[in-house]
C-alpha cells in the first residue's frame, strides 16, 4: 500500500514524513548523507578527487598547462572549471552539448572560485606578461542522486589541494621556459569554501542535502556557500520558468534580490 501511495501521490507521501520531522530514507531534516572522498583517483591528472555524497558520485580532475597571460591581466593565471552531466549518470541527462543544468553548474563553480577567493589568480603567474599556469578543472558526475553542487565544490577543493606543480623559470639568455620536474610545490589554497544545499517544501520547510527525488518534489532549491570563517561567499537559487531553468548567482551584498 505504501509503495502504491508513493507512486500515485509522491508529494503527499513525502509530506507525511516531513510532518514527523523525518524523511523516507531515515534522515532527519537537517541531516546530511554519508560523505567519502578519495584523493588522487586519476593518475594522469595533476590533481584529482572522487567524492561520494550518498549515491551522488562526482570526480574532479585538474590538468595544468602553461600559457601566456591575457593582455589585460598580465600578472594572472587562469582557472577554467567545467561541469559535465553525461547520460550515464542519470536518465534525465542526454548525450551531446552541455545542457542548461551543466552550464549553470559550471558558472556556479566559477562564481565560487571568484567570490570565495579560494585561489588568487596572481599566484598562478610565473613571469609577468610572459608565462602563467592554466588550471583546467573538469568535474564529471558519475552517478546523480541530487545535490550536485555540494559534491562538486568538495571535489574541486580536494582536487586542487592534491595538485603538485613543477618549478618553472624563464631562462634570461634564451627567453625560454625551463621546467624542473624534480621540484614540485602545492597550490596556494587561501580559502576553503563549503557549499550547503537545501530543498524547499511548501515554501516554508527546508531540508538539507536533498536527493534527486526530493529536488523533483520540492518547490525550489537554494545553495549557500561559506568559507571556514563563516563568511558568506555566494548564493545560488535556480529559477524555474516555463521556458526552462535559469539560475541567479548572487554575491555578498546582493542577497535582497532573492525573493
Amino acid at each position: 500500500m505504501a509503495a502504491a501511495f508513493k507512486t500515485v501521490e509522491p508529494l503527499e507521501y513525502y509530506r507525511r514524513f516531513l510532518k514527523e520531522n523525518c524523511r523516507p530514507d531515515g534522515r532527519e531534516l537537517g541531516e546530511f548523507r554519508t560523505t567519502t572522498v578519495n584523493i588522487g583517483s586519476i593518475t594522469t591528472a595533476d590533481g584529482s578527487a572522487l567524492v561520494k555524497l550518498g549515491n551522488t558520485t562526482v570526480i574532479c580532475g585538474v590538468k595544468a598547462e602553461l600559457a601566456a597571460p591575457a593582455v589585460d591581466a598580465a600578472n594572472k593565471g587562469y582557472i577554467v572549471p567545467n561541469v559535465e552531466l553525461p547520460s550515464l549518470c542519470a536518465e534525465r541527462f542526454r548525450s551531446g552539448p552541455p545542457g542548461e543544468e551543466a552550464q549553470a553548474a559550471s558558472q556556479f563553480i566559477a562564481d565560487v572560485i571568484e567570490n570565495s577567493q579560494m585561489m588568487v589568480k596572481e599566484d598562478l603567474c610565473i613571469a609577468n606578461g610572459k608565462l602563467a599556469w592554466v588550471l583546467y578543472c573538469d568535474i564529471i558526475c558519475l552517478d546523480y542522486d541530487g545535490n550536485l553542487l555540494d559534491a562538486s565544490v568538495f571535489a574541486l577543493l580536494a582536487a586542487l589541494k592534491n595538485v603538485q606543480l613543477p618549478l618553472v623559470t624563464i631562462n634570461e639568455e634564451t627567453g625560454l621556459s625551463e621546467v624542473n620536474l624534480k621540484q614540485k610545490n602545492p597550490l596556494i589554497i587561501r580559502k576553503h569554501p563549503v557549499a550547503t544545499s537545501f530543498a524547499v517544501f511548501d515554501d516554508t520547510l527546508l531540508i538539507v542535502d536533498p536527493t534527486a527525488e526530493e529536488e523533483d518534489l520540492a518547490t525550489g532549491t537554494v545553495t549557500i556557500v561559506t568559507d571556514e570563517e563563516g563568511r558568506l561567499c555566494s548564493v545560488h537559487k535556480p529559477v524555474h520558468l516555463s521556458t526552462g531553468t535559469i539560475s541567479k548567482h548572487l554575491e555578498v551584498g546582493k542577497l535582497a534580490s532573492v525573493n
